[in-house]
């Protein structure tokens, strides 16, 4: 690992992901054209910024023309070689977690009788960059690995509606 980089944000991951990318990349010493995989967190866990990650990475991979790799935050904290059952806290008292090949779920943190948490941000991103760069380059690009559907709705205002001039 040369540069590993973790910044806390509320707002603004969007308008500031391509920035630290190259920054990262230039405190390395690298090129855009110098990358052969991306690597990108899939989840679960926030479900905007899972979004921003895997559009920022399919679309830089399809650029780049080299392969983009998904790796579930689950997997991430399995790697960590510790046992128990690997956790991502949610709200209200939740976690998403998965036992054995089982589909990943969303329970009560409180039911979970040995949880191991993800680690800090930037550790958490160099065991998802190693998992990586030993994945198969062949799979199908990432996506975000949904737990359970959004919770938002849809707006309850009417459309606008167009007038034709003719």
């Amino acid at each position: 690992m040369l540069v590993s980089r973790a910044e806390p944000m509320g707002r603004g991951q969007a308008e500031r992901l391509m920035p630290l990318l190259q920054e990262v990349l230039d405190q390395a010493g690298f090129a855009w054209s110098d990358l052969d995989r991306i690597g990108v967190g899939i989840g679960p866990g926030n479900f905007t910024g899972i979004r921003i990650s895997v559009a920022a990475a399919r679309g830089l991979a399809l650029s780049l023309g080299i392969p983009t790799i998904g790796i579930s935050t689950l997997d991430a904290i399995r790697a960590q070689a510790r046992v128990g059952a690997p956790c991502v806290p949610a709200p209200r008292d939740m976690a998403y977690t998965q036992t054995g090949k089982a589909a990943p779920e969303l329970v009560a943190i409180a039911t979970v009788t040995d949880p191991v948490f993800p680690p800090e941000p930037a550790l958490l991103a160099e065991l998802m960059a190693r998992l990586a760069a030993q994945a198969a380059q062949d799979g199908p690009p990432p996506a975000p690995l949904y737990v359970r559907p959004a919770d938002a709705a849809p707006a309850r205002d009417l459309p606008p509606v167009i007038l034709d001039d003719a």
